[in-house]
This record gives structure tokens, sequence and C-alpha cells, in this order.
């Protein structure tokens, strides 16, 4: 009689784990033609390997512990969504990338790699980018913000949601995290460097939703524009003052009317960018979560704020005098008048005249066109756009900058009473 040997049964025991697929014998589940599709384990410092016993009578002596056979394998083990953690140690990309954008070293190449995999490509929030996104949008959000309200307090409400999303939006972060030398895969997958962006080519991911109030009327707002006035913009929407729709609707991406061979048509450009910004919204995450507030504040200053924007080209009047007039009543100046500086080829077909705006013996703008009512209505704007654009100086001081330790008192900053609307 052939003596049985229990070691070997505990072995086989410890292999099988709860909730894996179970067969009669061990041995008939290796010999079986279907395979069982056994559900891969995967935890963010190891991943799924099958152990084979020893015992099998197709042991032929290899160690399989650390190079597994594929016909071994259960089948999503070779499948994983994106790829594990510990293979970002040995990634040359991802080194390139901490050490071009100068990152702590306390920011580890795991969550860095995190911050590469989108949601449309891995919908588990233990291995994408949703949590970290979430965490850096609102950081990069306070920080130009308050930079905006501090060295521009003139700023009318609508010029300042503009000018956030000039600098924050996601068309803006999409440029940053490609300044970055950021690269994207063709597909995702668990094969893949993790050093390359992974999404989706096929579906959005929602990696960021319920960002906002939501109005109870926002599917009749499309139409009907209800309760969509500025101070009920800061009340509701989100912080570019834009409507905040379901999730559904968050999940399709707008189509942009432009065409870009890289990305292929114009629904794969708009997740490529809806995927870059997340990502660049993700880095930002990962420096908050691993290195604190400062480092953090420094890297928003150097690379979003850093970018040149133009905010005079944002305004536009519709009643330009008439607001001008509001304008200086309501600072107890001298009504504006407007008064021709030089002209040149009157009789001409082409003719220039300069004409100033005065409110006293001050002059509050100038501009050139080709007739005087053009020209005085260009010199009102140009008044208008001194006054809103006025600036305390490039260096000032902003809220957070008292969370600094042995920081001096925080002294008021000024802030305007609100512009004009013309009626």
């Amino acid at each position: 009689m052939k003596r049985l040997r229990l070691d070997r049964w505990t072995g086989q025991a410890l292999v099988a784990r709860s909730g894996a697929c179970s067969a009669s014998t061990p041995r008939a589940a290796l010999r079986s033609a279907a395979v069982p599709r056994c559900a891969a384990v995967r935890s963010q410092s190891t991943s799924a390997v099958l152990q084979i016993p020893k015992d099998d009578e197709y042991y032929d002596g290899t160690d399989h512990t650390r190079f597994p056979p594929l016909e071994r394998l259960p089948p999503r083990a070779t499948s994983l969504p994106s790829p594990p953690p510990e293979r970002a140690l040995k990634s040359a990309k991802l080194a390139a990338l901490r050490a071009r954008l100068s990152l702590p070293d306390k920011l580890p190449l795991q969550t860095l790699a995190r911050a590469l995999v989108d949601a449309s490509a891995d919908d588990n929030p233990l291995f994408n980018n949703t949590n970290l996104a979430f965490v850096g949008q609102s950081l990069i959000n306070y920080h130009v913000a308050e930079w905006l309200m501090c060295r521009y307090p003139r700023l009318p409400m609508d010029i300042l949601y503009a000018a956030m999303k000039g600098y924050a939006g996601p068309a803006s972060l999409h440029q940053v995290a490609r300044s970055w030398g950021i690269e994207h895969a063709a597909a995702p997958g668990g094969e893949v460097d993790p050093g390359l962006l992974q999404f989706s080519m096929h579906k959005p991911g929602n990696a960021i939703l319920g960002f906002g109030t939501r109005r109870a009327e926002a599917d009749g707002m499309k139409k009907y524009k209800w309760r969509h006035s500025l101070s009920n913009r800061v009340i509701f929407d989100d912080d570019f003052g834009q409507v905040v729709a379901d999730a559904a609707e968050q999940e399709k991406p707008q189509l942009l009317r432009r065409a870009d061979t890289e990305y292929g048509n114009e629904y794969t450009r708009a997740l490529a960018e809806a995927a870059y910004s997340t990502c660049a919204r993700a880095v930002v995450g990962a420096i908050y979560a691993h290195t604190g507030r400062e480092p953090v504040k420094a890297f928003v200053r150097a690379h979003v704020l850093s970018r040149t924007l133009d905010l005079s080209r944002l305004f536009a009047f519709a009643k330009a005098t008439k607001e001008l007039s509001l304008l200086c009543a309501r600072e107890d100046f001298d009504p504006p008048t407007a008064r021709l500086l030089s002209e040149t080829g009157r009789a001409s077909r082409t003719p220039v005249f300069v004409v100033g705006i005065f409110s006293g013996a001050d002059k509050l703008g100038e501009a050139a066109g080709p007739s005087l009512e053009h020209a005085r209505s260009k010199a009102a704007m140009n008044a208008l756009k001194s006054w809103y654009l006025y600036s305390p100086g490039e260096h000032v001081r902003v809220p957070s900058d008292v969370l600094v330790e042995d920081a001096r008192p925080w002294e008021p900053a000024y802030i305007d009473m609100g512009e004009i609307i013309g009626r």
C-alpha cells in the first residue's frame, strides 16, 4: 500500500485561498481542459502569483514562484488593467519625470505612477488617480483664486472666472502636463510602462464627479438660463462659474471644433485633454500627500501661475462710455469728457483720430481709431481696463503666506467693492 504524505496535503491547502475556484482534487483542477476563471488578487505592494505545488506530476523542478509558466497563471493575472505598483521602482521614465519636475525624494515612485493612471484605464479607486486629482484640483483652484484676488483686487467676477479657467482649466492643465514630457500609452494594461499616461480612447473616466453644487433646475438652464446671475454663480456652480451637470453629462466629453492628427478625431482629443488635466491635478495632490502645504504652493506658482495670460484680452464692454460714467459717479470723480488730442488724414480714405478721456485734469485713457466715435469708445474701454487691472504689485501677500511658521501678522488685502454693471 502506498503511504500518504500529509505534508503535501498541508502545502496544497495553503495554496488554495478563500473564494478561489475549487475542483474535486488539485490534480484534476490542473488537468482539466477548461481553465477555471479565478479572480486575481491585487494589492498595492504585490501582484497575484499562482503557487505551483511541487507534488504535481508536471513539475519539472523549476522555481516557478518568481517566474510561473503562463499556462499555470489565472486568466486575469496576466491582464491587469494597470501596472502593479512595484514595477514603478524599475521604470526609467518615472525616475526621469521626478527629476525633471524637481520633485522631492519623499514622493515615492509608486504614488507618481498612480497619478498617471486615469479612471478610464482602471476603475479601481485604490489604483487610479481619482482621489489625488480631487485633492490637487482643490489646491490648484485655491492658490490661483487667492493670487488673482490679491494681485488684481478690482477684477469683475466674470473676468475672475475666465482668468481662473485660463490658468487652471482643463485645456491649460493639459498643456502643463504635456510640457512636463509625459507621453501616453496606446492602450492601458498591466504590461505598459508605469511612466506612461494610461487612459482609454473609447470611454471617458469619471475621475471627478460631484464637483461643485448642482442646481435643481440645471437641465432647464440649458434652454432658459434661469437664475444664472453672477451672485448666483458664486453660491452654486463650480470654481469656474459653470453649471454643474449630472454624472451622465460629466462623463460625456465636450467635442472640440478642431482636428488633431496626434489624438485622432475630436472625441479622442477631448478624452486625452481630460486625462492629461486629471494627471496634472493628481501630481499636485501627490505632492501634498507626501510633502505638505509649502511645496505644493511653490509647485503651483512655478508651473501654473508662471504661465502668461493677458487679462486685458478677456474684457468685453457693451456700453463702455456709459459704464465709465457710472464708475466716475460712484467714485465721486468729475464726469468723464472726451477730447481730441490729434488727428491726421481727415479728408483722406484712412483717417486716424486720437481721443483722450479726461476726468477733470486727470487723463483716464486714450486710443486711436478711424472715426471719432470709434476712438472715443476705445478710449473709454482703455480707461475701464486701467481701473479694473489695478495691481498693488507682483509680490503681493496672499492669505496662505501666514500659514508659514514665524510669519508676520496678516494685513487685510485691498478688495474693491465690485464692478459697474450698465443698465
